[in-house]
């Protein structure tokens, strides 16, 4: 732990007002983030939930030390289009008992689980501490969903879609405190016909019976000594309800998610686990990170402006080119996480040429990055101001101020601070700081021209194949070429850029 007490202040949704963080237990504080749906690749939006958290969950490790955090984010894997697609995929051998549910619905899943952790870890995101999966609770949920309905919070009714267990709104006095939604809202603000079988309309599915043609779980619940079996699947909100407790208690210290989650997941997450348990609080803080729109408009396939994270990084669909995991990241932190921010070319341009900058100065500086400077360059840690600044609601102006102030300076130390603050914020580490170094290099030598002469000849000579084969070994060298003519001669020449 770095210091006694903890100075953070963060902004609770819960009470519309900033807050001192005091953990429940400073020897284990405890933060909870809904994580993917993993039944396709998470898309930019998804993105910034994750980076905005890593750097809370960097931030209480620097505070309170690295085993004294728990940080959990979950994977969603209970779905109605996985389950369709395990069964469409895998239904024989679901059928034989050759495979459970859930190892078909793992083999569908592997692939966008993967390639999520590893998108993840392109932006700079640590790994969570636990990151389970709703699969692996089922059981605990319908000992949840049972809890509920022995103390009244929860009845079972037939509907046109089958047996359901459903919460019941109304037994809960303060529901839609999260929210600042009332019962009465709600009814007058229904979107849809309320099913006859509900005793409320806002009343939600804790269980779901399946059709035929539906894969689910067997759940047996009891309701004034009567056994009702419902083969069905879990409604969404109580996934998080189980697996928050599992990993982290009854009661914990943050729980976090877009702004989109606040109504009606996160407030059906705290009636079920407050009802369940008996307690005041699920979490005693709830944080929600803004919006995200791209190029001013709302993110939709249809409009042909939704980008995956692995698009970005690995292909040329945005602004045509593929961009680093750093710049998609210093991106997203230029706006504080509350905001909403539009994901725009211009915004990409902005944090790569402040990236850039960044790092030549941390070279002129005077830091090394040589294999013998490694545990030197990676014990450096962040400015006590620059910590300040995120201790006050992740305050990324002012983190941003600060790191210019850094690069303003002319000693060594203030090219520690940067580099130091830099990799505490996942935007930088020893690596790409060391490529980086010799990209430079690389990029200040002398450049052979008498190349460009050779292939100019070949292309006078129609040997274009020569041409194209001198051309491809300058761009995997990194130089990029461009043929013009000269306007005085007519005369066919070629000038070149260092692109990395």
């Amino acid at each position: 732990m770095t210091s006694g007490t903890s100075e953070i202040r963060l902004y609770n949704t819960l009470t519309k007002s900033k807050e001192l963080f005091v953990p429940i237990d400073q020897n284990n504080v405890r933060m909870y983030v809904c994580g993917p749906t993993v039944y396709d690749y998470a898309h930019i939006g998804n993105a910034r939930p994750a980076i905005v958290f890593d750097v809370l969950f960097r931030l209480l490790r620097h505070t309170y030390g690295d085993d004294h955090v728990t940080y959990v984010r979950n994977i969603t894997d209970v779905d109605d289009k996985i389950n369709a697609r395990a069964l469409r995929d895998f239904g024989d051998q679901i059928s034989s008992g050759e495979l459970t549910l859930n190892q078909a619905i793992r083999e569908v899943t592997k692939k966008t689980e993967d390639q999520y952790r590893s998108d993840m870890r392109a932006l700079g995101c640590l790994d969570p501490t636990v990151e389970p999966r709703a699969t692996a609770h089922i059981e605990g949920m319908v000992d949840m969903i049972q809890q509920l309905l022995d103390k009244g919070n929860a009845y079972i009714a037939t509907g046109e879609e089958g047996t359901e267990v459903l919460f019941d709104t109304t037994s809960m006095p303060d529901y839609g405190r999260l929210s600042r939604r009332n019962l009465d809202e709600q009814k007058a603000g229904a979107r849809v016909a309320v099913e006859a079988h509900k005793k409320n309309p806002a009343d939600f599915v804790l269980w779901k019976e399946s059709s035929e043609s539906q894969p689910g779980w067997q759940g047996s619940f009891k309701v004034d000594g009567q056994v009702t079996t419902i083969h069905g699947r879990p409604g969404w909100h109580i996934e998080c309800s189980v697996m928050s407790e599992q990993h982290l208690g009854k009661t914990f210290d943050i729980h976090g998610g877009g702004l989109d989650l606040i109504f009606p997941h996160h407030e059906n997450e705290i009636a079920q686990s407050r009802c369940a348990h008996g307690t005041e609080a699920m979490a005693n803080i709830w944080m929600h990170n803004g919006f995200l729109q791209v190029e001013g408009e709302k993110m939709s396939k249809s409009l042909g402006n939704f980008y995956t994270v692995h698009e970005l990084l690995a292909e040329e669909k945005f602004g045509g080119r593929a961009w680093p995991g750093e710049v998609l990241r210093l991106a997203m932190l230029m706006t504080h996480y509350r905001e909403p921010i539009d994901f725009s070319l211009a915004r990409l341009e902005e944090a790569e040429s402040m990236l850039i900058r960044w790092k030549k100065r941390i070279l002129d500086l005077g830091l090394e990055f040589s294999d013998a400077k490694r545990a030197e360059m990676e014990a450096l840690g962040p400015c006590s101001k620059l910590a300040a600044e995120l201790e006050n609601d992740l305050n990324m102006s002012g983190v941003v101020a600060e790191l210019h102030r850094h690069a303003g300076g002319d000693t060594l130390h203030n090219g520690e601070r940067l580099f130091g603050s830099l990799r505490f914020l996942g935007i930088l580490n020893f690596s790409s700081m060391a490529a980086f170094a010799v990209a430079q290099e690389e990029a200040e030598a002398p450049f052979d021209e008498s190349r460009l002469a050779e292939r100019l000849t070949a292309l006078a000579n129609r040997d274009f194949a020569t041409a194209d084969r001198i051309r491809d070994e300058l761009a995997a060298e990194g130089i990029q070429l461009m043929d013009y003519k000269d306007p005085d001669s007519g005369e066919r020449k070629t000038k070149w850029e260092v692109k990395r």
